[in-house]
């Protein structure tokens, strides 16, 4: 794994070891930054069920003002904030060991421009994580979540001003943006 572009390009990412974190596909990481290309810079980024941190660093690298990083995975975490390191980051990033789910009732409304909801496949931590961030009303207007998810997952019914914008398909994968639109007057 390698950071695709920006001020970081060419580094490599460290992934944890065995079948409990699934990287996100060269592939599919390419095209949710070709989706989303002109939406990074500067905006405040959350990249929750982390991983690697590949998403969240990438954005870091593509000019995205900062970014917190959350896995519950201890090992996960350590290698996020090492590839964060390496990347030469720190200062912009915050990485957790946490429950995700929990960490989202200790962030600021409105405070992010771009959230990665990458959970472990067949469970339904998407679901729970994508109504908490409507309901705490996390994203700023006209942010954007991605998430990415088993194809033929279907999303809960999400409250306005939250909509889903377009569903991707990649194969077994399945990449699904939602934004936060201006509230009716």
């Amino acid at each position: 794994m390698r950071v695709i572009t920006g001020s970081a390009r060419g580094k490599r990412l460290t992934a944890p070891e065995g079948y409990d974190t699934r990287p996100t596909s060269d592939k599919v990481k390419e095209s949710i930054f070709n989706i989303i290309q002109f939406d990074i810079e500067g905006r405040h980024v959350l990249d929750l069920f982390c991983g690697s941190g590949q998403l969240g660093i990438e954005a870091l690298s593509r000019g995205a003002y900062s970014c917190v990083f959350s896995d519950m995975d201890r090992r996960a975490a350590e290698i996020t904030r090492k590839n964060v390191e390496n990347c030469r980051f720190s200062e912009q990033a915050e990485v957790f060991c946490s429950d995700g789910i929990s960490l989202l009732s200790r962030m600021k409304k409105g405070r992010f421009g771009l959230i990665f909801l990458d959970p472990p496949y067949h469970t339904d931590l998407l679901k729970q994580a994508l109504l908490k961030i409507c309901t705490l009303d996390l994203l700023a207007q006209g942010g954007i979540i991605i998430c990415e998810t088993e194809r033929g997952m279907s999303l809960p019914q999400l409250p306005a001003p939250y909509k889903v914008l377009k569903e991707y398909r990649y194969g077994k994968t399945a990449v699904v943006t939602v934004t936060r639109e201006a509230a009716e007057e």
